[in-house]
C-alpha cells in the first residue's frame, strides 16, 4: 500500500460541450481540496442555466444522429472507451483518490467496477435484440428498445469514477446522448472520462461534461429537452430531484442513503465475521452507500466484538483508509459520535484526533476507525447515515429482534447476517426489507449484470441503476403488430 499521488498544478476544469472544452460563460470557480492535504488540487466552474441550455442543445443535435447509428456501430465506440479506461486504470486511480480522499486501492476498484459495466453494455449487441413471434395467423408482434434522446446523470463525490460508469455505458450504448453532472468536489475524474470519451471517437455532443453546485442541478432537471435523470446522491436531494423531475413528466431513478445492519449470530466465523465488518465500516473512510454502520450483535457474539476492535485498531491512515471529503464532514462526525457519548454509548476505539505520520498530511480530514458500544436502537447513531468509519454496535437478545431493528429503518438500501446456519440466513433474506443482502458478505453489491439498487428512503423511482433492470430506464420499448394478407382460418386477431 502507499500514499496517493497528488497533481502536480492546480486544474481549472471545463465543460465538455459539443465535443469542445469550454469554460462556460458568466460562471464563477471554486476552488477543490484534496481530503488528504486540505490544498487546492483544482478549480471548478459554477454554470449558470445559460451554459446547460448550451450543453442540451449540442446533446439533442447529436442524438438523432447517435440513435441512428447502429448498434453495433455503437458498441464498437464503448469498447474502445472500455480499453482506455483499462490502460489508464493506475491515472485515474490515482485522480479520483487525490479529489474523493480514497485510498489509491479503492479508487481503482471503482473503476474496476465501471469496466464491469462496460462489459454488460458490450454484450448488448448480441443480448439485447428485441423479439418477434407469430401470435395469430398472419400476424407477427415485435418489440425494440427506443433511445429517449438526451439524458442526464447527477453524480456524488464519493465514487467519481464509478457512479458515472454506472450510466454512461449503458446509457450511451442503447443510443442515448448523455450529460454528466458530477460533483462539484470531484471535478477531475470527469474530466478524465470525458478526455477518453473523446479519444475513443464519441460523435460531438453525444457525451457532455457539465459542472457546477444546486443551480446547475435545477436547471438540468428543470430543462424541457431532458427526458431522463439519473441520480445517486443524499436521500434528502433524491427525493427533491425525483419529486421535480417527476413533476416535470420526466423519468427519473434517484438513490439515496443508507443506514445498512450487518447481524451477526454467535454462530457466525470469527474470523471472517470479524473482517468483513471492518472492512464494511471502514471501506471508503465510510464514505459510501454500502457501508455498514450498524451492528446488530445477537446473544453473546462478545469474541467478534472484541476482534472487530482489535482488527480496526491496527489500521494505518493514508494507505489503509482514505480521508473525509472535507473539513465540515469531520465536524459533524465528530459532533455525532459526541452526541452518542453523551447518550449513553460507550466509545470502544476512537478515531478522533488520529493523522497518518508526516507534516504533509496534517492539513487533511482525518478521522480513524470508531467503535460504539451499547447504542440503543433509538439514538442518533443507529438511526441517521453518518457517512463516516463509525460502527454503532446495538445488542438485541434474538435474531427476531434484530430483524425488527432493521426492518423499522425508513431506509431501504442493504443488510448483512453473517452466520454458519443456512436457515438463518433464509431468514434473514427473507425477512429484511431492503434491496441487496449479504450472507457472510458484508458489502453485499451485486455483480453485473445483476443490478444495483435499494427500496424504501434508498431509492425514489423504479428499476435499477445498473444491470438489466436499468435498459427499461434508459430506453422505451416500441412494440409492432403486423398483418399483410386476410386469412380465413385465423382467430379474432387474424
Amino acid at each position: 500500500m502507499s500514499f496517493v499521488q497528488l497533481p502536480e498544478s492546480v486544474t481549472t476544469c471545463r465543460n465538455l460541450v459539443g465535443g469542445e472544452w469550454l469554460v462556460p460563460r458568466d460562471a464563477s470557480l471554486l476552488d477543490v481540496h484534496s481530503p488528504y492535504t486540505g490544498g487546492i488540487i483544482g478549480r471548478v466552474p459554477m454554470t449558470p442555466a445559460e451554459g446547460v441550455a448550451q450543453a442540451v442543445e449540442a446533446a439533442r443535435a447529436a442524438a438523432s444522429g447517435w440513435r441512428n447509428t447502429p448498434l453495433r456501430e455503437r458498441t464498437a465506440i464503448m469498447a474502445r472507451f472500455r480499453a482506455l479506461l483499462e490502460s489508464n486504470l493506475d491515472r485515474l486511480g490515482h485522480l479520483a483518490a487525490s479529489e474523493a480522499g480514497k485510498t489509491v486501492a479503492e479508487a481503482r476498484a471503482g473503476v474496476a467496477k465501471g469496466i464491469e459495466v462496460c462489459d454488460f453494455a458490450l454484450s448488448l449487441q448480441n443480448l439485447d435484440t428485441g423479439g418477434a413471434m407469430e401470435v395469430s395467423r398472419g400476424v407477427t408482434c415485435e418489440f425494440r428498445r427506443e433511445p429517449l434522446g438526451v439524458v442526464a446523470g447527477i453524480t456524488p463525490f464519493n465514487f467519481p469514477a464509478m457512479v458515472p460508469l454506472w450510466m454512461i455505458p449503458i446509457a450511451v450504448t442503447v443510443g442515448n446522448a448523455f450529460i454528466l453532472k458530477p460533483s462539484e468536489k470531484v471535478p477531475l475524474t470527469a474530466c478524465a472520462l470525458g478526455e477518453l470519451m473523446v479519444e475513443a471517437g464519441i460523435p460531438r455532443g453525444v457525451f457532455s461534461v457539465v459542472h457546477g453546485g444546486r443551480e446547475t442541478v435545477e436547471a438540468l432537471v428543470a430543462h424541457p429537452d431532458v427526458r431522463a435523470v439519473g441520480f445517486v446522491g443524499s436521500s434528502a436531494v433524491a427525493r427533491r430531484v425525483y419529486s421535480e423531475g417527476s413533476a416535470q413528466g420526466k423519468r427519473v431513478l434517484a438513490l439515496g442513503g443508507a443506514k445498512n445492519h450487518l447481524i451477526v449470530v454467535p454462530d457466525a466465523d470469527e474470523a471472517l465475521t470479524a473482517q468483513s465488518v471492518v472492512d464494511s465500516f471502514t471501506g471508503c473512510a465510510g464514505q459510501r452507500c454500502m457501508a455498514a454502520s450498524v451492528m446488530l450483535a445477537v446473544g453473546d457474539v462478545q469474541r467478534i466484538v472484541e476482534q472487530v476492535r482489535e482488527r480496526a485498531s491496527r489500521f494505518e491512515l493514508g494507505p489503509g483508509m482514505g480521508a473525509l471529503i472535507d473539513r465540515a464532514s469531520l465536524n459533524r462526525l465528530e459532533a455525532a459520535i459526541a452526541t452518542a457519548e453523551r447518550a449513553g454509548a460507550r466509545v470502544l476505539l476512537d478515531g478522533r484526533g488520529k493523522k497518518p505520520v508526516g507534516d504533509k498530511w496534517a492539513g487533511g480530514y482525518w478521522l480513524g476507525p470508531t467503535i460504539l458500544d451499547g447504542v440503543r436502537p433509538d439514538m442518533e447513531a443507529a438511526q441517521r447515515e453518518l457517512f463516516g468509519p463509525v460502527l454503532s454496535i446495538v445488542r438485541v437478545p434474538t435474531l427476531s429482534a434484530a430483524l425488527e431493528v432493521e426492518n423499522a429503518s425508513p431506509y431501504g438500501n442493504a443488510a448483512s447476517i453473517f452466520t454458519t446456519n443456512g436457515a438463518v440466513a433464509q431468514a434473514v433474506v427473507e425477512g429484511s426489507r431492503v434491496g441487496m443482502v449479504g450472507v457472510n458478505v458484508g458489502v453485499p453489491v451485486p455483480r453485473e449484470p445483476f443490478s444495483f439498487g435499494g427500496t424504501n428512503e434508498s431509492k425514489f423511482g423504479h428499476g435499477d441503476i445498473t444491470g438489466a433492470s436499468s435498459l427499461g430506464f434508459w430506453t422505451d420499448l416500441k412494440k409492432v403488430t403486423r398483418k399483410w394478407t386476410t386469412r380465413t382460418d385465423g382467430s379474432w386477431m387474424s
